[in-house]
């Protein structure tokens, strides 16, 4: 008899036909309830989640026949691992395959709202455009700038290396969250996260959530900053509180603020909306076909190896930092 898995979010057909080869599989196809979730994960061996989904220690122990959570994502904050830790629940994550995509977003992020295209956009489907003037909507050239960069892991160098083409130095401020080593590779600094605030003309935040990065950037830190200087996150949303934020932006303590994540998914902070110096985007960063198909795949592919009694590709630890 096959193995009973859960998956609780549509997925590629290609990737459905992996887990279909070696499972029984159970596809929550437009998401589940936290009782649905508690209800269908009880016989499961595996459970295929991604990062909307709450696995805490209660969903954790109602899967009572549990072998592996294979996270579609590269956080995993939403599992806690030390409860699937002592069941001796193999985690795994996705790491990798969306580097690429979440450092492209993270720069269309950047070129958006340092000249202000989302702005501007917005001005012409209000037919609130009145013609070319030479000081009309003027934003701020990359060339020459610093772009300070806030965790040295996988994503946060693809994003740097991505900077010469734009004309940018690089600093980092490597975190110990950040998985990165103090090391960042390539010619980049590695800085004091203070240094970096009140050097820099872009932030990039690129940390995963852990108690010690949840409002990392705070009224103190967003005080820290430049005038002229914008705030991108394409990590997770608590990392900056956004209360902070909305006072910094009234304040005009920064320039504005480029964000795909957000403190209280999926709803966005009201004081953020008011401002249009502040881009706001619904959790895009590895939003390709390409990459989330990848992500899929090798959670598959994770699930095949434990089920299969291998050790699973891309494994998570309760002690890990990345």
């Amino acid at each position: 008899m096959k193995p009973l898995v859960l998956v609780t979010s549509r997925i590629p057909s290609s990737v459905l036909s992996r887990l279909d080869a070696i499972a029984a599989v159970d596809v929550a196809k437009d998401g589940l309830t936290r009782e649905a979730l508690l209800d269908r994960v009880r016989d499961k061996a595996a459970l295929v989640s991604v990062v909307t989904d709450c696995v805490d220690a209660d969903v954790i122990a109602a899967g009572q026949s549990l072998r592996v959570i294979a996270n579609i994502a590269v956080g995993y904050d939403n599992i806690d691992l030390g409860a699937a830790a002592d069941r001796g629940i193999s985690v795994t994550n996705t790491p990798g395959v969306l580097t690429d995509a979440v450092a492209e977003l993270t720069w269309g992020l950047i070129l958006c709202v340092t000249r202000r295209i989302s702005e501007g956009e917005r001005l012409v489907r209000q037919h609130a455009w009145k013609g070319w003037t030479l000081d009309f909507m003027m934003g701020m050239e990359l060339g020459g700038k610093q772009l300070g960069i806030v965790g040295a892991g996988r994503i946060g160098r693809a994003v740097a290396a991505r900077a010469p083409a734009f004309g940018m130095r690089v600093v980092f401020a490597a975190h110990r969250a950040s998985g990165g080593s103090q090391d960042a590779g390539g010619d980049a600094a590695v800085v004091p996260l203070d240094q970096l605030l009140v050097s820099s003309d872009v932030v990039s935040l690129h940390l995963p959530l852990r108690p010690n990065t949840r409002h990392l950037i705070d009224r103190r830190t967003l005080a820290r900053m430049k005038r002229s200087a914008y705030l991108i996150n394409t990590a997770r949303g608590p990392i900056i509180d956004e209360t902070a934020l909305d006072w910094a932006l009234e304040e005009r303590l920064i320039a504005g603020a480029a964000l795909d994540v957000h403190e209280h998914e999926p709803t966005v902070h009201p004081g953020l909306m008011r401002w249009p110096n502040v881009v706001l985007a619904p959790h895009l960063g590895s939003a390709s076909r390409e990459t989330r198909t990848a992500m899929a795949d090798l959670a598959a592919r994770n699930v095949e190896a434990v089920l299969g009694g291998k050790a699973p590709l891309t494994p998570v630890a309760a002690g890990d930092t990345v």
